[in-house]
């Protein structure tokens, strides 16, 4: 048994009788195939919603989302800043030296 999440309820459904049906569809596909695309084209059709509903539905989904998301404490940020400062000063003096000493070898020679 398999577990679906479906508008936050939980669907269970056999993946056997799934995979026997999608078998037996196969079959009639093959016998009848001009049947099956006007029966699909007619779903796609049916299932299709306008462009503000799938946009209002993405906006949801992006709200929820971001409801999940776990911020920062100001002490960890206030951190993490400093950490970050305290990096760029420090790659900064390196390369900074790098060159200096490079161009006092080219000085010598």
């Amino acid at each position: 048994m398999a577990e679906v999440r479906k508008n936050s309820k939980k669907v269970k459904y056999d993946i056997t009788e799934e995979i026997e049906t999608k078998v037996v569809t196969e079959k009639k596909v093959k016998k009848n195939t001009k049947k099956v695309k006007t029966k699909t084209t007619e779903k796609k059709e049916e299932n299709k919603k306008s462009l503000w509903v799938r946009f209002r539905i993405f906006c949801h989904g992006v709200a929820s989302e971001f409801k999940k998301v776990n911020w920062p404490t100001r002490y960890d940020m206030v951190k993490y800043s400093i950490a970050t400062i305290v990096f760029v000063v420090f790659l900064a003096v390196f390369f900074y030296l790098i060159d200096v000493i490079f161009a006092a070898i080219l000085k010598l020679v």
